[in-house]
Formats: structure tokens, C-alpha cells, sequence
């Protein structure tokens, strides 16, 4: 997963692009975290697994990122003035 902070600068000419992506990644995570999140281990949940913390890890990790996303999404609409 990328860190969402460290995205470049916000582009009005693809604002309406990258809300979709945006969207559609945080749909795409939720639905993986109720499916089990099998798939998704952020940086730092795999040493987790080897404490037998990776379940609290993994919540945690998805919702930085989620929060994440949504803090981009709300930089572009800011930026570029969408509601």
C-alpha cells in the first residue's frame, strides 16, 4: 500500500480520475477487511504474524489508510474546489 501523504501534488485535471481511484481503493479494502484481509499486510503487520498480534496490526494498519484516503480525497475536493 502506498502512503497516501507522500502522494505528489494535487492535479485538477485529474481530480475527477483520482476521486474515483480513490473510492474505489477504499471500497476495495473494506471489502477485502470483511472478506478476512487474507490479502492485505501493510508494512510492519507481517512481523505481526511472528508475535501473534497480526489481527490488532492489520485493523490498525487498514484504518491509517483509510483515513489516508480519505484525507487525499478531501485535499483534491479543497483544492480544486469539487464538492
Amino acid at each position: 500500500m502506498q502512503n497516501l501523504q507522500q502522494s505528489g501534488p494535487v492535479s485538477c485535471a485529474t481530480a475527477q480520475g483520482d476521486l474515483r481511484v480513490l473510492r474505489a481503493e477504499k471500497a476495495s479494502v473494506a471489502e477485502r477487511l470483511i472478506e478476512g484481509a487474507t490479502a492485505i499486510y501493510p508494512a510492519g503487520a507481517v512481523l505481526g504474524i511472528l508475535s501473534g498480534t497480526e489481527t490488532t496490526k492489520l485493523k490498525v494498519a487498514i484504518g491509517e489508510y483509510d483515513s489516508q484516503i480519505d484525507a487525499r480525497i478531501a485535499q483534491i475536493k479543497n483544492t480544486c474546489g469539487i464538492r
